[in-house]
């Protein structure tokens, strides 16, 4: 189990920021977590030991949100978010975390601009099958390398202007089941082991309280800020994920 004190001071704060994004408040901004951990330890060390607060925060997420996913929704995104998970698998030993990062960072930085410049309007069809499954498939795939997932799925469902609820619960089923599945993967890896469980059990606390924190956000945030308030996570995590595959 790790012991350093300057480890906490990033870990600490990045254990907040995953529950936070787990409830579907600021959704993205949980991206941060890693590039923040690797600021102590190595990127892979990161991604394991974060992989356990993404599925306690992917329960308690759960418990609160799934009645209000939109299946519908999920029927389109799961399956290739699943392929996605593969495709990371295969991929990791090929490309590196920063650089899958830097390009998921850009890639939302410029559909943020662009969604800006020129919003979705009221009577705008949603992103069909095809959008759908390659931002899935591309959230799947940015997930397993670097945990950062959430600005694709975003991506997806911003433009259809779900309720707070429903854009929660719906991001909360996708990535209980993204996460889920890397599992077996980072296992066979060699990305998980007792001292690294140790350390993420220790900071289980502080992403709990990040998910009923965000939840409760996301219950008294009007529809307007709640929108925008993901603007802010993704505009964050991109810039946050392109200056480290740059540096």
């Amino acid at each position: 189990m790790i012991t350093d004190p300057a480890f906490y001071a990033v870990a600490v704060p990045a254990a907040l920021l995953v529950g936070i994004s787990k409830s579907g408040f600021a959704s993205g901004i949980g991206a941060l977590a890693t590039p923040l951990l690797a600021m102590s330890v190595t990127v892979p060390q990161a991604a394991a030991l974060v992989l356990p607060l993404l599925c306690l925060s992917d329960v308690m997420g759960l418990v609160t949100l799934r009645r209000h996913a939109d299946w519908t929704v999920l029927r389109q995104l799961l399956p290739a978010g699943l392929i996605g998970i593969v495709l990371g698998w295969i991929g990791f030993g090929v490309l590196s975390p920063h650089l899958v990062g830097g390009l998921t960072g850009l890639v939302t930085l410029i559909f943020l601009a662009w969604n800006l410049k020129f919003p979705p309007q009221a009577d705008a069809a949603p992103p069909g099958a095809a959008a759908s499954g390659a931002l899935a498939l591309t959230s799947g795939f940015t997930s397993f390398i670097a945990h950062s997932g959430g600005p694709p799925i975003v991506m997806a469902l911003l433009p259809r202007h779900m309720a707070p609820l429903a854009y929660a619960g719906t991001s909360a089923v996708f990535f209980a089941a993204i996460n889920a599945a890397k599992w077996v993967p980072y296992g066979l890896l060699g990305l998980l082991d007792w001292g690294q469980l140790a350390t993420s059990a220790a900071l289980m606390p502080v992403a709990a309280a990040g998910v009923l924190l965000g939840i409760q956000a996301t219950k008294h945030v009007s529809p307007r800020w709640f929108y925008r308030l993901v603007q802010w996570g993704m505009f964050l995590t991109g810039v946050k994920l392109l200056w480290d595959a740059l540096k």
